[in-house]
């Protein structure tokens, strides 16, 4: 306490100090805050927790608490000022005793609570006495906020014939109101509408079954449910929700056929599958429990058969083979209707399945004639007489009318040559005999037609087998080619042999083999019978000789076990092979071959080597063709021109002009393959000169010796350029100089003017210059 009087009393001190200079009272300053800062270290302020009640309207500003300063002498030398939240809007302080005031009216879920802060200053002084301090005003509640049902529309499905107690939905308000005081947010639910079947808890908004409820009866119900706060006490606010509860289906519900008894008609010429009637069991329930299967109880289910419709679960009688009129009119069938799901729970219920009867005519119509088979087996033996009979069909009306029928054969081109029937009877004939290893099977087709209605047609089949005699002899079942060496020993197995039968045996068959007794060769060799389908052939002798004999032909006797028995003769050709002990089918083949030929292997060599030496003359021939073909049609005329041309010295140009280019450079490949002499060189001269005058650009010889020039200039590296080519091979036409070669001129040098060289301009001036010197000499 000596403490706080002393604070005081510089406190004092301080606001009866007279002005002073500006460095008194930085003096003074500095004094007191140093001693403010001493202060700070105890809290002075006092008040309680301050509270105002939202929605408060009064003309008057409404009191709520009070701030005070343990400094705080009720002299007014302090001032209270109050800032943030709300300060000068919705509160406010008397700056001389700190009560505040709400001046406006609150909302509590606009804000719960406002935090303020509280300032004591010395009115003389503008200093604090008191440190900044912070404090909240809370709002407090009052029931001003209905409840809300946020997550509606509420929309449940329960299974039908539930149990009381079963939990539907659970529907929940939200109230704005402070939970946590007072009983304005605390909610009770209630059931508006909906006993008795339903029930809500009334704290949690729970719906449950109160009662079990069958769907066919009613399969959806309005539950309004109410949510009043305050506890439900008299004065809260409420709000109510509605609730539709469907109620989903289960097979509670067997089904019912409405009629005991169907009729339906069907006409005999109905097909198989045809649809004969429709019958329908209902079904309270829906979707798959609804769902039903129909059977038909009884023998009736061989003539008809029932399937069900999935979409409408409808029963539809279908026709599962054919009915008579004349043989059976009127058929009863019951069909019974059971759920394809059944649920367990209902059973105790009874059975879900049910019973009808269904009464089905058979109307009569005009029918084709029946055979009294479909399929007809018959048997003829092969080799039988024309006319023979093979058996007969039957087919009858069978209406009351009995109407007589006529048979025919549908007939190919093949079976009409074979066999006819009997228009009136249907006895099958043949028409030639049969041959049973051509075609053991034949298939027929016979209608038979209404004589009153030949639109009435029906078919049956005929299958004809063609019974077997013994009438093929067995045979080899192919040719054998056997060869013996001709040092071949005695009792040497040369070829195996066996034989076919095209003939059928009731049991297996067996042949017996041997040789003819007649045979000349019988002691060249012996058929030695294997009994088991075959036989080898052995020699009987040792040595043969190709030059006595190359062929032995043996006549083979090949008896079957048929009745009676067949015997054949068969002839096996054994050829005499020139070999040592073992065959050589090549070697063999051939030495037999020459010898049908009548040549010698000497002669066979001779044939050959003329034939090749004429395919080699004929060959040389033809190469020889191609290479004169092929080549040019003036290349001895361009050679001979050519080697003329280089090898003569005097161009007439002058000597500078020959000496300033290597004539010998035009000289091709070609040109040097042949060096011929030189015939009447001045004759020879005069005359190519004239050809080439005659030479142009267009001539075919130009053209020609340029490609070829060309070719050359490709393929050989040290050919000189194809512009001297141009320059040296032809002196060329239709220059107005004329051609400056003195191969055409006859007189000499001397009695010629080369004045006009002057002329020709400045390409020819160095040309004018040496004839201008040269004439100049000479004279």
């Amino acid at each position: 306490m000596n403490s706080s009087v002393f604070l005081r009393l510089i406190v004092m001190l301080v606001q009866l100090w007279p002005c002073s200079p500006s460095t008194q009272n930085s003096r003074a300053q500095n004094t007191v805050q140093s001693f403010t800062a001493v202060r700070r270290v105890k809290r002075g302020w006092l008040w309680e927790p301050l509270f105002a009640t939202e929605e408060q309207i009064s003309p008057h500003p409404v009191y709520i608490g009070q701030l005070k300063s343990d400094l705080d002498k009720q002299d007014g030398n302090l001032k209270y000022i109050l800032t943030g939240e709300g300060a000068g809007s919705f509160f406010v302080i008397d700056e001389y005793n700190g009560k505040i005031y709400v001046i406006q009216k609150l909302d509590r879920e606009e804000k719960p609570f406002y935090t303020l802060r509280a300032h004591a200053i010395n009115r003389s002084t503008q200093l604090p006495v008191e440190p900044e301090s912070e404090f909240i005003i809370k709002v407090r509640d009052v029931n001003d906020n209905e409840p809300q049902f946020l997550d509606g529309p509420f929309v449940a499905t329960v299974p039908e014939m539930s149990p009381e107690g079963t939990s539907v939905t659970q529907v929940t308000a939200t109230d704005a109101d402070d939970p946590s005081y007072g009983n304005s947010a605390r909610l009770l639910y209630s059931l508006v509408q909906g006993q008795p079947y339903f029930s809500v808890e009334p704290k949690t908004g729970v719906i449950r079954m109160a009662s079990q409820m069958d769907r066919e009866t009613k399969d959806q119900y309005l539950v309004i449910i109410q949510a009043k706060d305050m506890v439900g006490q008299p004065g809260g606010f409420s709000a109510t929700a509605t609730v539709t509860i469907n109620l989903s289906d289960v097979n509670d519900n067997p089904p019912k056929f409405q009629q005991r008894l169907y009729y339906m008609s069907v006409s005999e010429e109905a097909p198989v599958g045809t649809t004969v009637g429709k019958i329908f069991a209902e079904d309270s329930d829906i979707g798959d429990n609804a769902a039903m299967d129909y059977y038909i109880e009884g023998d009736s289910s061989d003539v008809f058969y029932i399937i069900t419709n999935n979409e409408t679960q409808e029963g539809i009688v279908l026709l599962k083979k054919k009915v008579d009129y004349e043989s059976k009119r009127r058929y009863s069938i019951h069909v019974k209707a059971v759920n394809r799901y059944i649920d367990e729970r209902f059973l105790k219920e009874g059975p879900f399945e049910d019973t009808t009867i269904v009464k089905i005519n058979v109307e009569d119509a005009d029918e084709p004639p029946v055979f009294t088979s479909e399929n007809y087996m018959m048997e003829i033996v092969e080799g039988a007489m024309s006319g023979a009979l093979v058996g007969v069909v039957t087919a009858r009306d069978p209406d009351e009318t009995d109407s007589p029928v006529r048979y025919s054969i549908v007939h190919s081109m093949h079976l009409k040559r074979l066999f006819s029937i009997n228009e009136h009877d249907g006895a099958i004939i043949t028409t030639e005999p049969l041959d049973r290893e051509i075609a053991s099977w034949h298939n027929l087709t016979v209608t038979a037609t209404e004589t009153r209605n030949p639109e009435k047609i029906s078919e049956a089949n005929v299958y004809i087998q063609v019974l077997d005699v013994n009438d093929n002899a067995p045979e080899f079942p192919k040719n054998y080619e056997t060869f013996v060496c001709e040092n071949a020993v005695s009792g040497q197995q040369i070829q195996s042999i066996s034989a076919v039968d095209q003939d059928d045996s009731e049991e297996d068959h067996h042949f017996y083999f041997s040789l003819a007794q007649e045979d000349a060769n019988s002691s060249h060799f012996i058929v030695k019978d294997n009994q088991d389908n075959t036989a080898g052939i052995f020699t009987g002798k040792s040595g043969f000789r190709r030059q006595e004999q190359v062929f032995f032909y043996l006549p083979i006797l090949i008896q079957d076990n048929g009745t009676p028995p067949l015997t054949s003769t068969n002839t096996l050709t054994v050829t005499v092979c020139d070999c040592v002990t073992e065959v050589n089918i090549f070697y063999c083949r051939y030495g037999a071959f020459m010898y049908s030929l009548g040549l010698s292997t000497e002669a066979l060599v001779a044939v050959l080597a003329c034939i090749l030496i004429f395919l080699v003359f004929f060959l040389a021939i033809v190469a020889i063709r191609q290479q004169q073909q092929k080549k040019p049609p003036f290349s001895e005329k361009m050679e001979e021109f050519r080697e003329n041309i280089v090898s003569y010295d005097d161009e007439g140009g002058g000597e500078e002009d020959t000496e300033a280019f290597d004539i010998s450079a035009l000289r091709t490949r070609t040109v040097m393959r042949t060096h011929k002499p030189r015939k009447k060189v001045a004759s020879d001269i005069q005359s190519l000169y004239r050809q080439s005058l005659q030479v142009g650009p267009d001539s075919a010889i130009f053209r020609q010796f340029i490609s070829e020039k060309l070719e050359e200039a490709n393929t050989d590296p040290s050919v000189p350029p194809y512009d001297s080519l141009q320059t040296y091979a032809f002196e060329g036409t239709g220059s107005l100089a004329g051609s400056l070669s003195s191969l055409g001129s006859n007189t000499s040098d001397t009695d010629q003017s080369y004045d006009y060289l002057a002329d020709w301009g400045p390409h020819f001036k160095q040309l004018a210059g040496m004839y201008s010197s040269h004439r100049t000499v000479g004279d």
